[in-house]
């Protein structure tokens, strides 16, 4: 009878599986059982001294080890792996008479236990769902070493073209004090890029000091922002330092500045223009060296066409401009910013959860209006609220899992001219026919190309135009 292998499971190569067993005949044969299938590359030893140096010379996704061993026993090797860390599963093959040496391994760190003589059905599915566990492991530590490698920019995550362009952008900034727009739906990090601005300005010495426009009063706004003489006011007991001294020879990061009431709008504009101000309530001028950094949620160039904010402002503001795409349009970023995400949120001195392929596959389809603080919020109620090491569907909120169906859009914004518009709604179109068409054909550029009507060359060309991850709708190491 031969271990037949789960069509769910997905091999990018051979398994390579370690045999510890010094009983020649059992040794044997528990080899050629597993050989007997075509994704396993198996190899064997008898003692723990050969295990350990086999461990260190290959690489392997399972380890099957008796617990009775010459040279030491099944134990000191779990736990040689555990202490080395070493990226391999274990599972133990235990007598009758040594369970409770298999739950004390179980204890160590094993996966699981088997009894001899082994029955071919249990070892079967415990196999299979070791590896799939084993699976799961080694994809979330390549997500953490890429968060850590490729894909982390000073406090920004992302694998995204676009973002990387920002990256660049940012990086050019880096030499210069240039006042920067930062435009984005609200929670797609507006303030993660201020602060990465910031800190890759090489000739910036103070620190980051944000204000949130919106949330202050216009009565408060002016005093939080330039300072307060002693008594310019009730209440204004002592002299105080506003946010723009605060931010000298660093960066001041105006956040929701669209927000700004017009009164405040004239006195931004003339310290932006002159580099200084007067305190509430005093005739000293101020002078401050900082950059200035804005973001808005909404287009400020409509607002200067309703009136409501001043043109002379928004091209003192809008030097460079950053657009930050919503996380919608940034799905090989999901599985990235969900990996940090319940690393954040795991509790100190345990193991980071895991999600489980189904329920990733919810994030991913999910619209994500909240963008990505709407992300970390669902990953932080699901680390909470779940139960097991794995984040399941039915640990996900109900609107991710059925989700509302989409609104056309009531009104077209005239923000822009048609062409533009027309260009951005065929890009969206695409992008969301060519995600469906890849998910139908499991990320297969040619089935992709037959079920679009297009070329295998074309598909190809637009996947990479938008910036697509193929490997996210593979099955089974598809191409």
């Amino acid at each position: 009878m031969s271990v037949s292998v789960n069509p769910q499971l997905h091999f990018t190569g051979p398994v390579r599986i370690l045999v510890v067993e010094d009983n020649e005949i059992a040794r044997k044969h528990l080899r050629q059982l597993l050989q007997t299938n075509c994704h396993y590359e198996v190899d064997s030893v008898s003692d723990v001294h050969k295990a350990l140096a086999a461990l260190e010379q290959n690489s392997y996704s399972l380890v099957l080890t008796d617990l009775r061993l010459p040279g030491g026993s099944g134990l000191d090797l779990i736990r040689t792996i555990q202490e080395r860390r070493l990226p391999v599963t274990t599972i133990v093959m235990t007598g009758f008479g040594s369970i409770d040496d298999a739950v004390q391994a179980i204890r160590l760190g094993a996966y699981d236990f088997l009894t001899k003589p082994t029955d071919i059905d249990n070892l079967r599915l415990v196999i299979e769902r070791a590896l799939r566990e084993r699976s799961l492991q080694n994809e979330l530590a390549t997500l953490r070493a890429q968060l850590q490698k490729n894909y982390a920019f000073h406090n920004v995550l992302s694998k995204n073209p676009r973002m990387h362009g920002i990256f660049e952008l940012i990086n050019n900034l880096g030499h210069t004090t240039t006042t920067v727009l930062i435009e984005g739906e609200t929670g797609t990090g507006k303030e993660q890029v201020a602060r990465a601005i910031h800190e890759a300005s090489c000739n910036r010495s103070g620190p980051l000091v944000a204000v949130n426009c919106a949330a202050l009063p216009e009565t408060l706004l002016e005093s939080e922002l330039f300072g307060h003489e002693k008594g310019a006011f009730t209440n204004a007991v002592s002299q105080r330092k506003g946010r723009f001294e605060a931010a000298d020879k660093g960066t001041i990061f105006l956040d929701e500045v669209g927000d700004v009431p017009a009164a405040m709008q004239a006195k931004l504009l003339r310290v932006l223009q002159e580099r200084c101000f007067e305190r509430v309530g005093g005739t000293d001028k101020i002078e401050v060296d900082v950059r200035v950094v804005t973001a808005t949620n909404r287009p400020l160039r409509r607002l200067v066409k309703k009136g409501t904010f001043r043109e002379d402002l928004y091209y003192r503001i809008n030097v460079v401009r950053i657009e930050l795409p919503p996380l919608r349009e940034r799905l090989e970023d999901i599985p990235l910013l969900a990996t940090h995400f319940m690393q954040k949120y795991a509790p100190q001195g345990e193991t980071p959860k895991q999600i489980d392929p189904a329920a990733m596959q919810v994030l991913l389809n999910y619209r994500w209006p909240g963008n990505i603080r709407e992300l970390e919020n669902v990953i932080e109620r699901a680390c909470v609220t779940s139960r097991e090491q794995m984040i399941e569907v039915n640990d996900l909120p109900t609107e991710l899992v059925q989700p509302a169906p989409a609104k056309m859009p009531s009104a077209v914004s005239l923000d822009k001219p048609l062409p533009d518009l027309l260009r951005e709604a065929t890009a969206t179109i695409e992008q969301q026919y060519l995600r469906q068409a890849l998910k139908r054909a499991h990320g297969n550029v040619v089935r992709t190309a037959k079920i679009s009507g297009l070329s295998r060359r074309s598909i190809t060309a637009k996947i990479a135009e938008y910036g697509i991850d193929r490997t996210l709708y593979r099955e089974n190491g598809e191409l």
